[in-house]
């Protein structure tokens, strides 16, 4: 089995769909935690200890959120204590602690969804039902890194110039000022140079071809068929009812109904499939060398 950054870019696509797509519409403490650890998980097995100062930004929004709405909303029945004559209340917190949880954890699965879902995979996907579509985002997004690269060419360029100093407030106020005037004026000409690239090239002059070095293999289809099998289970235990949480004006859990279990297993194996997936593909090369 593959690992999902290798599949066909429509099962990953489908997979990160179905996952954050839980996470989004249900407000369950249960899902969102097995979602926040999934996502935590999978990026944990792909990147390692790799930025780990992310880690505690996602941490420090995490507080953030979760301090906003006990302060902010005084819904509840439970009172904890009073602050400026301001009741904190418990139903309050509880809320605001799975907001904050459905919030770091979609943004986990979206920062994975960034690394393996490429330009090329996203234009393999929007090329067949919109190829000028298709062409934006590519381009857009293959433009975030380099002017971000250009940037930092310019600044280089101009703190050796020694046109502004780090540890003056206004030099550095002038020097990104100017730095932001030289990047639109590169952006500008780059656009005017791929355009006439472009049409050099004949784009727009008659009906585009389309080549993909994707095929969807028997792994794709057993990986996508699992996929909309659990996402079908939690769906089905989410739209009916049973993983119903009740927070306001006291807080209810959900019977623990077979049709309520039955959508927490699903979902637990929805999120934990990727890093099954990684593990397995790094335990199977691992063994490959070893036998070298």
């Amino acid at each position: 089995m593959r690992a999902l950054e290798d599949l066909n870019p429509i099962t990953a696509a489908v997979y990160f769909l179905a996952v954050s797509g839980i996470a989004m519409f249900s407000m369950n403490p249960v899902l969102l935690v097995i979602s926040l650890a999934g996502a935590v998980l999978f990026f944990l097995v792909r990147n390692g200890s790799r930025s780990a100062a992310s880690h505690l930004w996602m941490f420090g929004l995490f507080l953030l959120l979760f301090l906003v709405n006990p302060l902010f909303s005084h819904n509840g029945a439970t009172v904890l204590f009073v602050l400026n004559d301001n009741p904190v209340t418990l139903e309050a917190t509880v809320y605001g602690a799975a907001a904050s949880v459905m919030v770091v954890s979609v943004l986990y699965w979206f920062r994975s969804f960034t690394q393996i879902m490429t330009s090329d995979k996203l234009l393999y996907l929007f090329g067949s039902l919109s190829p000028k579509l298709a062409l934006v985002m590519s381009m857009g997004l293959r433009y975030v890194p380099l002017f971000s690269r250009q940037a930092s060419k310019i600044g280089q360029a101009q703190t050796a110039l020694g046109l502004y100093k780090d540890d003056n407030l206004v030099d550095r106020f002038r020097g990104g000022v100017r730095i932001f005037s030289v990047l639109v004026t590169w952006a500008l000409e780059n656009g005017i140079v791929t355009a006439d690239s472009m049409a050099a090239r004949g784009f727009g002059c008659g009906r585009r071809s389309r080549f993909s070095i994707f095929r969807f293999t028997s792994a794709d289809f057993l990986v996508l068929t699992v996929t909309l099998l659990l996402f079908a289970s939690a769906a089905v235990s989410l739209g009916s009812g049973a993983l119903l949480f009740t927070y306001y004006p006291s807080i209810k859990p959900p019977d623990p109904t077979p049709l309520a279990l039955s959508g927490c297993i699903s979902y637990g194996l929805l999120a934990l499939l990727p890093s099954i997936l990684e593990a397995e593909e790094k335990i199977r090369w691992t063994c490959l060398k070893l036998k070298i």
